[in-house]
């Protein structure tokens, strides 16, 4: 059964839609690389998808702890290289100054986040630059 569903829309637009909810999203080509840079571009999807996995798995390692997540934010940087182009590096800092856990449950949280498939999936040339301020 297919997962996604994707679509060439034109001017370096895409849009992919999530078949089990009808969820879309638009991607364009960034400005730098010939497009307009209205929406996500592929690589920054990436990117968020990095974060989002490591929230998720996270999210999962507190459920287990017994901890209150809500509040967990992050800020995400994507560093292209060039010569090929191509996602150089991700910097996501994670930001819960009021979290409740022990020095042990914090190291489960980071090693669920650092071990999250999209991290196990991406290339080991992709350096992923991951800060937990909590």
């Amino acid at each position: 059964m297919t997962t996604i569903s994707a679509s060439y829309l034109g001017s370096l637009r895409t849009q992919s839609t999530h078949m089990k909810s009808g969820i879309s999203i638009t991607s364009d080509a960034p400005t730098d690389n010939n497009g307009r840079g209205e929406a996500f571009s592929p690589t920054d999807l990436v990117c968020a998808a990095l974060c989002s996995c490591m929230m998720t798995l996270m999210g999962m390692a507190a459920e287990r702890e017994k901890i209150d997540l809500k509040g967990l934010t992050s800020d995400v940087l994507k560093i292209m290289g060039a010569n090929p182009r191509k996602i150089a590096e991700i910097q996501i800092t994670f930001l819960h100054p009021n979290l409740e856990a022990t020095a042990e449950q914090k190291e489960k949280l980071k090693h669920a986040a650092r071990t999250c498939p999209v991290a196990l999936s991406l290339s080991e040339t992709v350096k992923q630059s991951i800060v937990f301020n909590f």
